[in-house]
């Protein structure tokens, strides 16, 4: 009896080293593969979380310390998904004019699934008909240069407003006061781009905050929220099957609410459209989405125009709002460039009005100090 047990015990362990042979040695063979002809890439890639291993925050400098190690073109794998880490500028120019096409598309991430609606926005859409239709829309329909001057009314309306409420704010009690620039820029641009594409402010002072207010300031803050959070199921798919998906929960959970408070704007648009705004001259953007499903319903469906929403709501406003705090911490940091750009506007254009956005062609270091923004904080 002993004797049969021992024997098992040895060909399970037996059976158990051959199948880590195997293992290893189908992993090893997959590995040596895949790398022919590829860039060179970090020797220390293990089964299943490839170089995870090596990355340590913040992540930049880890690939920056790697490039150096191992040259500007560098292939690593993030757990499942492969990587190729570009860090010089003539190669990086390569990839986006000779390969642009190569490059074109983004991975299929779990916030492309849930919140880009299967993939079929414009950020997550790959390259294609459908792609090259919806950029059309944004260009032509929605962001052209026509339609963008027919909102200067609703840009200069918020400057304004801003303005009032921090000459209101920092002479409250007497005494100037400390305030806070970063959550107002934010605010500017979200009531700048809410009022373009639905004809609604949700952000001010003196106003009553009302329940459709509240669910979209906190639909806004989950937003932002989530969307600095890295799901681990993007590279390693088989943790979600072991119950490590909280954030895929929490994607399809902002999702209903964000549908459901999308959907709501393009039925009060085209309640108002069918009613009595037919021949207004000041569409909105849902109106312009709303006349496009007219002519082709089968294409321009609700979900098409809530994910045009959704993608104009996001890339105008957090990206905008940086852009302004950093130009103001710079000026800040640069006395001279401000007291250069305040006597510029005090000579151009005075100190009776309020500066308005064709007055720009007249202000060339203002203009000069926009660009070098951009430069430096692209």
């Amino acid at each position: 009896m002993d004797h049969r047990v021992k024997s098992n015990l040895a060909m399970e362990a037996s059976l158990f080293y051959y199948v880590v042979f195997f293992l290893f040695l189908y992993f090893l063979t997959r590995r040596l593969l895949q790398n022919k002809g590829l860039p060179p890439s970090p020797a220390l890639s293990l089964p299943v979380i490839g170089h995870l291993h090596l990355i340590k925050r913040p992540l930049h400098r880890t690939l920056a310390k790697l490039s150096k190690q191992h040259g500007p073109i560098l292939f690593v794998h993030f757990g499942s998904r492969p990587v190729l880490v570009v860090s010089s500028p003539s190669a990086a120019e390569e990839c986006f004019t000779k390969n642009d096409i190569v490059f074109a598309n983004r991975p299929r991430l779990l916030a492309g699934k849930h919140l880009g609606y299967n993939y079929t926005t414009l950020p997550w859409a790959p390259y294609g008909d459908h792609w090259r239709n919806l950029r059309r829309v944004a260009v032509l329909e929605l962001l052209s240069s026509n339609r963008v001057q027919k909102y200067r009314g609703i840009r200069m309306d918020e400057i304004r407003s801003l303005i009032l409420r921090l000459y209101r704010r920092s002479t409250k009690g007497g005494e100037f006061q400390v305030e806070e620039m970063k959550s107002m820029f934010f605010e500017l641009t979200l009531n700048v781009m809410m009022r373009m594409i639905a004809g609604k402010r949700y952000y001010g002072e003196g106003e009553e905050e009302l329940e459709e207010e509240g669910k979209f300031k906190e639909i806004v803050t989950e937003t932002f929220e989530l969307s600095g959070v890295t799901s681990i199921g993007d590279f390693l798919p088989v943790l979600k099957w072991i119950g490590f998906n909280q954030i895929d929960k929490k994607l399809i959970a902002l999702q209903r609410k964000r549908d459901g408070f999308m959907q709501s704007l393009i039925e009060e648009r085209r309640k108002l459209t069918n009613d009595s705004y037919s021949e207004q001259t000041s569409k909105t953007m849902i109106d312009v989405l709303l006349s496009l499903q007219e002519t082709d319903p089968e294409y321009y469906t609700d979900d098409i125009i809530r994910g045009m929403m959704q993608v104009l709501l996001s890339a105008g406003t957090d990206t905008s709002a940086g852009t302004l705090e950093w130009a103001l911490s710079l000026l800040l940091n640069n006395p001279k460039t401000l007291s250069k750009a305040r006597e510029e506007i005090d000579m151009e254009i005075g100190q009776n009005r309020f500066m308005e956005e064709s007055d720009l062609g007249r202000l060339p270091y203002l203009h000069g100090i926009i660009k070098e923004t951009f430069r430096m904080c692209p």
